[in-house]
């Protein structure tokens, strides 16, 4: 059996497809049942009737402490640390997921639309 070019261009968009389908399946899945509360909040603060809760890395008091310590280079660290992490929990893990997802299948694409159109493989079933 010799595999022509057709064949694996639809093996690759039928693996680009099914990635694309469990990885967005399951970033649908995660932001559905997803919670974005977190549990060490010091206080609530009400505006216009809205309750915004207030982080202990948000207060004036945290930051000052760790630019005494570390100075700028410290506290932008903290502010980086703190957003990657948050990548990988509540409604914004789906969207990682989401994005991870993407990034993986588009080579499949790519390659199944630039295989060169004369290359033939030479594997033989066990028939000979």
């Amino acid at each position: 059996m010799k595999w022509t070019t057709t064949d694996r261009q639809t093996y690759l968009n039928l693996i680009g497809i099914i990635i694309l389908l469990v990885g967005l399946g399951i970033a649908i899945l995660i932001y559905s049942t997803a919670e974005n509360g977190s549990k060490e909040v010091l206080g609530y603060e009400i505006i216009d009737g809205q309750a915004y809760p207030i982080m202990p890395e948000d207060s004036k008091m945290y930051v000052h402490n760790l630019q005494v310590f570390g100075g700028k280079a410290s506290v932008l660290m903290d502010e980086f640390r703190r957003w990657f992490v948050g990548l990988w929990h509540g409604k914004s893990l789906a969207f990682t997921v989401a994005f991870i997802t993407i990034f993986i299948s588009i080579p499949f694409f790519f390659f199944a639309k630039h295989l060169p159109d004369s290359y033939e493989s030479d594997i033989h079933s066990d028939d000979h």
